[in-house]
């Protein structure tokens, strides 16, 4: 099994080129889980407390469920991945069923923050866009599918999103193998990136 690490900033276009890359590779091959999965279960807290809570600080992901998750794929058993509210800011309680691919692509954020899960990945890719543009995108994605109105997506864009970024995500780069500037269609990483995949695969 093949194991690559999608990460980048909010907005940067993550989805963009995961879904460039399903979009090379045969049907069936490829599985997807994403670490918006894996946020710690906040069934213990209220809502008005887990509103509070800094979502972009790397504790606030279960890392152990997660790593856990990738072992038992690799050993070719199926898993089953958390559903996760935005709305609700807790887990749903339902599950999906995943089974174990020849290449599973992990992608969010925080991903190469971990050591122990940075370690698993065989290909780290770094996703950077302008952080104006990240910015844009957030507040269309927040207020259209989340929610959210103007004011909260900015606020916590200025306090948490920006700070975290910086602190946390930004120097991650260091750790990638590749980076992929996502200002335009960049097709040559993504052949790249699909030309390794075909050779481990073969």
């Amino acid at each position: 099994m093949l194991i690559i690490g999608i990460a980048g900033g909010t907005g940067c276009g993550k989805t963009t080129v995961v879904n460039q890359i399903l979009n090379q590779l045969p049907e069936g091959e490829v599985g997807v889980i994403s670490q918006d999965s894996y946020y710690k279960d906040t069934s213990h807290l209220s809502f008005d407390e887990r509103v509070k809570i800094n979502f972009d600080h790397p504790r606030s992901i279960d890392f152990e469920l997660l790593e856990s998750h990738l072992k038992e794929l690799k050993k070719g058993q199926t898993i089953e991945q958390p559903v996760y509210s935005f709305v609700k800011h807790n887990r749903t309680g339902d599950t999906i069923l995943t089974h174990p691919r020849k290449v599973m692509i992990v992608e969010g954020i925080l991903i190469l923050t971990n050591p122990e899960l940075r370690d698993m990945f065989d290909i780290k890719i770094f996703v950077h866009a302008d952080s104006d543009e990240r910015l844009i995108r957030r507040l269309k994605r927040d207020i259209s599918e989340r929610g959210r109105d103007l004011d909260e997506v900015l606020n916590r864009y200025q306090n948490t999103l920006k700070p975290m970024h910086q602190q946390f995500i930004e120097p991650m780069k260091e750790y990638a193998d590749i980076i992929i500037p996502n200002n335009k269609y960049n097709t040559v990483a993504v052949d790249i990136v699909k030309t390794i995949i075909n050779d481990r695969l073969q």
